[in-house]
């Protein structure tokens, strides 16, 4: 019996073997390339509350700058922490649809242009469970701003892709504001 598995054994590591020697590596001898044709875009379309004000805010700061004279009007050097509500309309009372979670940080010093690191992870229909990473400049007093998608999990495992963002609405004096967000994902 005991002969019987170690020349199993001996097959199949020659099997083994063989395959890998036959294998074109495409990096050097550190990786393998395979292409695939099954690739799916998805668009979705969602509005983002960022609540900066009231007794439940979903953005906290949590850091500012040392001298808060020299950035009052691009907030340079603020971090914020964000928890945000995502839904179907730009009504705050519309269906949930997930959250994005995440921060983002004033990084320009003549304009109003934050860096987002945000996940947006879906909890309704289909995508329930999935998420998407996005990373990137935010220049938030443009009409449309696209940011870059670097990842995903789930339905959007390995995502690429861009999201077009447009101000909603947004109240000047506390900051509170909804945004639009249409993203197209490859995955």
């Amino acid at each position: 019996m005991s002969k019987q598995i170690v020349l199993m054994m001996m097959m199949v590591t020659i099997s083994v073997m063989r395959g890998i020697q036959c294998m074109q590596l495409k990096a050097g001898n550190w990786g393998v390339s395979v292409k695939s044709e099954k690739e799916t875009v998805t668009n979705l379309q969602f509005y983002f509350h960022d609540t900066l004000s009231g007794q439940n805010p979903s953005a906290i700061q949590v850091a500012q700058p040392l001298d808060k004279n020299k950035s009052t009007l691009t907030m340079f050097g603020s971090i914020m922490m964000a928890d945000d509500p995502l839904t179907e309309t730009s009504d705050p009372k519309s269906k949930l649809v997930g959250r994005a979670q995440g921060l983002y940080g004033s990084s320009c010093q003549q304009e109003l242009g934050l860096l987002m690191a945000l996940s947006f992870s879906f909890t309704d229909g289909p995508y329930n469970g999935s998420s998407f990473a996005l990373m990137g400049k935010n220049s938030a007093m443009s009409p449309v701003r696209e940011m870059p998608i670097v990842g995903g999990t789930g339905l959007f495992r390995m995502a690429r892709g861009f999201a077009l963002a447009h101000t909603v609405w947004l109240n000047p004096t506390n900051g509170d504001a909804i945004v639009g967000y249409n993203v197209t994902l490859v995955h």
